[in-house]
């Protein structure tokens, strides 16, 4: 478990980690969202131990990260911004990472380097920002840590790339149980592939939550009521947003699926159904609630 407890960072009179706490939960793909500036790669930064915390700290499996090799080998940093040796290959890195790393996979390495279409020998300067992201992802998995930190990896990546990558992220925790935690600005990007979600915002987490627990507890209906009726009649249907085009109703509310249906029932409404919120949606209405416009935090 990666665990932050009161974690602070200034730069100067910049607040730019603000007192979070959070727990990331082995097995699990936390994927951290929030614009540019909201914090999210100093945040990975003081997990990986590159800045030193102001106040609180970051334990990964109960050990303190900062200044620590021993917690530091759980886990690979992919920065947005990779960094390579210069002049060096991606053979040149591999050879770099298999001593850093001990239990790093070089026959691994070899076989995604062909599955990618890279060449190992040609001087990564030479490639471009997709290709440099292809590489980092392929020494990352290879390095066989039981935490990987991304920080806008799909970030370059033409959508196929990002469909094989997010393939072998779900293979590596099936098959080793590997923690991702996953920075993006885009929600879109990580809802096929997160189990918890962070909304980050001006350096401080505004909403954590399981996807599932969310999913279960937050619906769409789209109804037709009788002549007369409006949603202010559904009494016992909690209604966090509303749309109508017409006499079509469009509701978000709270709750599980089997109380919402069991209400509207009770109306005999001319037509209902529930229909699955994106992701997108979910933390609209949550953030919403919260007293936030998520739309002007996130895109």
């Amino acid at each position: 478990m990666l665990k932050a407890v009161n974690l602070t960072k200034k730069f100067d009179d910049l607040v730019a980690v603000d007192h979070i706490n959070a727990e990331i939960k082995s097995g699990s793909v936390f994927g951290l969202i929030g614009t540019n500036g909201a914090g999210k790669s100093t945040f990975l930064r003081l997990a990986a131990g590159i800045l030193k915390a102001d106040e609180g700290h970051v334990t990964i499996d109960g050990e303190e990260v900062f200044e620590n090799i021993k917690a530091k080998k759980k886990f690979f940093y992919i920065p947005d911004d990779a960094h390579f040796f210069s002049n060096a290959s991606p053979l040149d890195m591999m050879e770099y990472y298999s001593v850093v790393y001990e239990r790093f996979d070089k026959a691994r390495f070899h076989k995604l380097m062909g599955n990618f279409g890279l060449d190992e020998k040609r001087k990564i300067h030479t490639f471009s920002k997709g290709m440099k992201k292809q590489v980092s992802v392929i020494l990352g998995i290879c390095s066989n840590t039981d935490y990987l930190f991304c920080d806008e990896t799909f970030d370059g990546l033409d959508p196929v790339m990002r469909q094989a990558v997010k393939s072998i992220f779900a293979a590596e925790i099936e098959d080793r149980n590997m923690t991702p935690v996953i920075a993006s600005h885009n929600l879109r990007e990580l809802e096929d592939i997160c189990d918890h979600v962070g909304l980050l915002h001006k350096g401080g987490i505004l909403l954590s939550k399981d996807l599932d627990d969310m999913k279960l507890n937050i619906h769409k209906i789209q109804c037709v009521l009788k002549e007369g009726m409006t949603a202010d009649d559904l009494k016992g249907l909690q209604i966090l947003s509303q749309e109508g085009r017409g006499r079509l109703l469009t509701l978000t509310v709270r709750g599980t699926k089997q109380e919402a249906e069991d209400i509207m029932n009770r109306y005999e409404p001319v037509f209902f159904e529930c229909i699955p919120l994106s992701l997108e949606e979910i933390f609209i209405s949550e953030t919403e609630v919260a007293g936030y416009d998520i739309r002007k935090l996130i895109f």
